[in-house]
């Protein structure tokens, strides 16, 4: 068999698990077997390989970084230092309170409680407790991972050559919820268009709005310059028609219809 290595561009599918690598304690996986042992399962998570397009910042970059070069059906374990990973501690993001400012509003902290302050511009920031002392409570808002080494064992699982299979690995990736066998789409060279309509009625608009964002971004990463959506960005953000008009969709179509056959004939 010949040996396949992974390129920066290539879209591939992995499973991962990471862990810190002080403590082994498990942060993400891909296998839900795994997640449910250590803890962290979701039950609305999505479990089995992921698609990745390596270089387009998918995962941790790292991670990222050292998926080059990789042999495709391989298992390796890569050390992910803490500036490529959730990034150094910063002492300034651990901040002291008063006792008075958490009773008021009917918190008791203790150390290690998790706590969701909210920030300028009704940013939520989450801290965890450090320390409750004098009338004095610590609190630390860096990541709980910063400033630690991690650790991941990967495998990448295949690589995926195929232009339609790419493009469907990419919606995938971004709009999990879209059944990809019933979404319409036709590559060219340079090309691309993803045809959502047939799914419409199962996804949130908003959600497709920013599915379509992100997935035009790694369509443009891995080669495709002419990027189309249908319906477009412009459509989908529309005000709804109103409601007097049922019926004149058909008839649109009808006339759409009529035309485009006195165009080929």
């Amino acid at each position: 068999m010949m040996m396949v290595k992974v390129q920066r561009g290539d879209v591939i599918r992995i499973h991962y698990t990471g862990k810190v690598k002080e403590t082994g304690e498990v942060f993400d996986t891909t296998y839900e077997e795994v997640a449910k042992e250590a803890g962290i399962y979701k039950e609305k998570g999505v479990y089995g390989p992921v698609p990745v397009a390596v270089g387009a910042g998918h995962v941790i970059k790292g991670l990222d970084e050292q998926l080059e070069g990789l042999e495709v059906g391989k298992r390796y374990e890569i050390v992910v230092p803490p500036e490529k990973g959730f990034g150094k501690r910063d002492p300034k993001l651990v901040k002291t309170f008063t006792l008075g400012q958490f009773k008021r509003r009917g918190i008791v902290p203790f150390p290690g409680m998790p706590i969701t302050l909210e920030g300028e511009g009704g940013r939520k920031i989450k801290g965890r407790v450090l320390t409750v002392s004098g009338g004095r409570v610590r609190v630390d808002f860096n990541n709980p991972y910063a400033g630690r080494y991690l650790l991941y064992e990967v495998e990448i699982v295949e690589k995926v050559d195929d232009p339609i299979e790419k493009v469907k690995a990419l919606v995938e990736l971004r709009l999990p919820m879209v059944d990809t066998s019933k979404i319409i789409i036709e590559v060219g060279e340079k090309d691309v268009t993803i045809d959502f309509k047939p799914v419409l009625d199962g996804v949130d608009k908003n959600t497709l709005i920013l599915g379509e964002v992100l997935l035009e971004n790694d369509l443009r990463f891995i080669g495709y310059e002419n990027v189309a959506f249908k319906p477009t960005m412009e459509e989908l953000l529309k005000p709804p028609e109103d409601e007097g008009e049922e019926g004149g969709e058909e008839e649109k179509a009808e006339e759409k219809v009529e035309e485009e056959g006195e165009q080929g004939s």
